[in-house]
């Protein structure tokens, strides 16, 4: 596992917007981001579990959280300029965005894979992190330094047969976020790098494994310290890299 004891409130006074927030690894990262001190805003489908995380912050002792419901795969260009005037309007910055929400569905050969299931499977894995970020760039560029992390896969580095979708999505999003870091090292405050989390007892696991036993994996508690370290002042010089939680 990746090595990395956060210091006591490493994420005071921070802004984040973490997506996929509702269960598996970002329900996990957002209840690590505000035990070290963040505001949250929760993005997800179900408020209900959305509602489950919040009273879970609250009743740890953490910052008050905010709700931001999305359907990433039927968000137009609408919908995530209302989210994100929210945002500016809330909080007039972000300190931090974690693009981690993610689908990957049954495992199948490519020929019997629906376009349907095609186009949301690039929706929900790469237009929408590419959205999100479009959008929230000045609400970023309004922050001291701002990290966004951008939660990849082994698919995402290597090819695998059954999941040619899920694997053009994750290999497009590294590409895509070596090109933003192109683009914004020079001229912004913000970085941006890319987590392999690796197997992991998840909801999108299971889908995609069902026979597998979920004790044999790593839990998405095990994975947070990589998101605390890419969030946090000790990384201000990665910039454009591919970081394993299980490393």
């Amino acid at each position: 596992m990746f090595e990395y004891q956060a210091p006591p409130e490493l994420l005071r006074d921070k802004v984040i917007l973490v997506t996929g927030a509702s269960s598996g690894i970002g329900r996990a990262i957002a209840l690590a981001y505000a035990e070290a001190g963040a505001t949250l805003i929760l993005h997800g489908r179900d408020v209900a579990k959305l509602e489950a995380v919040y009273d879970e912050i609250e009743n740890a002792g953490g910052n008050e959280p905010a709700i931001t419901p999305l359907d990433l795969e039927k968000a137009g260009d609408e919908q995530y300029i209302e989210l994100a005037n929210s945002i500016h309007k809330e909080f007039g910055r972000l300190d931090g965005l974690v693009n981690n929400a993610g689908y990957m569905g049954a495992l199948m050969p490519f020929q019997m894979q629906t376009l349907e299931q095609w186009h949301k499977t690039l929706m929900v894995n790469l237009s929408a992190p590419f959205a999100l970020t479009k959008y929230c760039l000045p609400l970023l560029q309004q922050a001291g330094e701002a990290s966004v992390i951008f939660s990849s896969s082994t698919a995402g580095r290597e090819a695998f047969a059954y999941s040619s979708a899920y694997t053009a999505a994750k290999h497009g999003l590294e590409a895509f976020v070596q090109s933003l870091f192109l683009e914004l090292e020079k001229t912004s405050n913000i970085r941006v790098n890319t987590v392999n989390p690796g197997p992991c007892a998840t909801p999108l696991r299971k889908a995609a494994f069902p026979a597998e036993d979920p004790a044999t994996l790593a839990q998405p508690e095990d994975l947070v310290p990589v998101y605390l370290y890419l969030m946090g002042k000790d990384s201000l010089s990665e910039n454009g890299k591919a970081f394993s939680a299980q490393e």
